[in-house]
């Protein structure tokens, strides 16, 4: 049963099929010129040749010939170990060789350190579902890593959860060794020590146990973790990272289908992996290779906006479709069967306790009620002007009629007061105190004090949060602008609304961060970001809690949704901007209100 001729189960959103698309042609067209780069033109021609090929060009640049090497590597050096291509070439498929292998390993700029170009990506994380040939594609890079990347004393580790899932990428490895007669006369397999040995450049490849304590003393020159999923935290992944400074390259990569954990260490790598495709300067470093299937009508579009020619996108959210499928499984119909996944479809449906598995497994998709939000390419494209300081953005806004939306966080963390106007721009204030600033800074790279020096930021004496100030503040923008009324989280208190009202005779009105409260703004911002009517004028504050909010809905009801704050302690984001924002769309949303009796009929006497 083909695609086209596929019973459609109605979808679980309200997506409808991508327009104007007929056919789904799977020809990949990939210009690696294109590819975003820093705009770096520092270092000399690059001059690096092969097989009579030599690359011209300088700076943050795009080599051929070292994408090459590689790609010649796997077809000339490699055989399949095992599945339908077994004893066959390791010819790359299209999408491994130009969306993986030619990105990640021919991308290079200019290091001063080393006075020579290098390969610009150290991390890598790949998010795709299971069976997609992760195993047979990673032993690749490793021995690739061992003997071919010109490193002396090369240490090439394999880990994830225990050393057994480990083997899955190591013995694969031995398997193409053994078959290849260069590597294997050039190679020492140490079975009982599950280690490979390359005596001519003091280099081995060897699995090593999830156990960071015992992991401290290695100098990685490339490191790969299976299943980030299954890893209870970050420290096995922090001390491979921090011991590879002495390498000239040296390749951190992850890999891992998605979690069902929203709040994980798997979690973490795989949204920041998702930030880092939508925007590729957040971290230059940073290779991210992504494709799983939408949940919501919002995810689908940011797949559109980001990839907008590529034919195998989904049409839609509905996990049943077969054409869907392809996204998150890009070796489907080479040596992935679809049949075998038109198998799991049917079990899924007739057995609901296999559908999160199937959605998980199958599709990559986050089966947990709690994932990302905000697309940050929508976000950023919603700055307007950018405001060189606060108090330059209220200038332009002074006398205008507003909005506000107020969320009062404890009074030992920070607090948000947002403003939107009638044309979609939106104000913020952020307090907090003092003494929280220090742990902000770790992680916010210390940016967090520069926001408090240019004034984004007020920070208050002591440990905790001035009220006072805040009243002040909230009083003094009541004097520069129209407040039709304030919008805020009934959690604030009592004492805090009494305080703000006898102080500025506002109208106050509660709310709170229910589905039944938030779905309603939080509808309205995302339609507002879409149709371009919303200016933030670049806060930064503000960009920094858009980028990490996480919205919570109901399986069968995606359409609901709430905003979800972060342990604060654990991770140190902070999301109370955008809470204060939607509080004030409410507000806005109300639109002015109903004008008394008596201002229309007087008073009868």
């Amino acid at each position: 049963m083909s695609p086209a001729t596929t019973t459609r189960r109605p979808a679980r959103s309200k997506a409808a099929a991508r327009p104007g698309r007929t056919t789904r042609r799977r020809v990949l067209k990939v210009d690696h010129n294109k590819r975003w780069r820093p705009n770096s033109r520092r270092g000399g021609t690059c001059g690096y040749t092969l097989d009579g090929k030599t690359c011209s060009k300088r700076g943050a640049h795009y080599c051929e010939p070292r994408a090459d090497k590689v790609v010649k590597f796997f077809a000339e050096l490699l055989i399949h170990p095992a599945g339908a291509l077994a004893n066959t070439r390791f010819e790359l498929a299209p999408w491994q060789e130009h969306e993986i292998i030619r990105p990640l390993f021919g991308e290079v700029h200019w290091s001063d350190q080393w006075g020579c170009y290098v390969r610009r990506y150290t991390r890598a994380t790949i998010v795709m579902a299971r069976k997609n040939g992760k195993s047979a594609l990673l032993s690749g890079i490793a021995l690739y890593m061992l003997v071919g990347d010109g490193e002396e004393s090369a240490e090439v580790y394999g880990a994830a959860a225990n050393t057994r899932q480990a083997g899955k990428v190591f013995e694969p490895a031995v398997k193409m060794m053994r078959k290849s007669p260069i590597l294997a006369a050039r190679l020492t397999h140490i079975k009982n020590a599950r280690r490979l040995v390359d005596e001519k450049t003091g280099s081995h490849y060897e699995v090593i146990p999830s156990d960071a304590d015992n992991e401290l003393g290695h100098s990685p020159h490339c490191f790969i973790l299976d299943e980030v999923l299954s890893q209870p935290d970050a420290t096995l992944w922090d001390a491979m990272v921090t011991g590879a400074g002495a390498r000239t390259q040296p390749l951190m990569l992850a890999i891992t289908t998605e979690t069902k954990d929203g709040a994980s260490f798997g979690a973490d790598m795989i949204d920041e992996a998702d930030r880092v495709m939508e925007d590729p300067a957040r971290a230059p470093h940073h290779f991210a290779f992504v494709r799983k299937m939408p949940r919501t009508v919002d995810d689908l579009e940011r797949l559109w906006r980001l990839f907008p020619a590529r034919p195998e996108l989904p049409v839609s959210t509905d996990p049943w479709d077969e054409a869907n499928w392809s996204w998150p499984n890009p070796a489907l119909g080479s040596f992935l069967s679809v049949q075998a996944l038109r198998e799991d479809a049917a079990e899924a449906r007739n057995d609901r306790s296999k559908e999160n598995s199937f959605l998980q497994f199958r599709l990559n998709q986050r089966v947990s009620q709690v994932t990302r939000w905000l697309s940050m390419d929508l976000w950023n494209a919603r700055v307007g002007e950018v405001a060189p300081t606060p108090d330059w953005i209220r200038a332009k806004l002074q006398g205008q009629r507003c909005w506000g939306g107020l969320d009062l966080s404890s009074k030992l963390d920070l607090t948000a007061f947002a403003l939107v106007f009638p044309g979609g721009e939106v104000l913020w204030r952020f307090w907090l105190p003092e003494s929280v600033v220090e742990d902000l800074d770790t992680h916010t790279n210390g940016r967090l004090s520069e926001w408090v020096a240019e004034g984004w930021i007020t920070a208050t004496d002591g440990d905790t949060i001035d009220y006072d100030r805040i009243y002040d503040d909230i009083a003094a923008d009541h004097k520069d602008f129209r407040i039709v009324d304030i919008t805020y989280d009934k959690w604030s208190g009592e004492p805090v609304r009494q305080a703000i009202v006898k102080r500025t005779r506002l109208k106050m009105l509660e709310s709170d961060t229910t589905y039944l409260r938030m779905t309603g703004p939080m509808g309205e911002l995302m339609r507002r970001l879409k149709a371009d009517e919303l200016s933030h004028f670049g806060n930064p504050v503000a960009q920094w809690m858009a980028d990490v909010v996480e919205k919570k809905s109901p399986r069968d009801d995606p359409d609901r949704q709430r905003p979800v704050k972060p342990d604060r302690e654990k991770t140190g984001k902070r999301i109370d901007g955008i809470p204060a924002l939607l509080f004030a769309l409410d507000g806005a949303m109300r639109g002015m209100p109903k004008p008394s009796v008596y201002e229309s009929q007087g008073m009868a006497l």
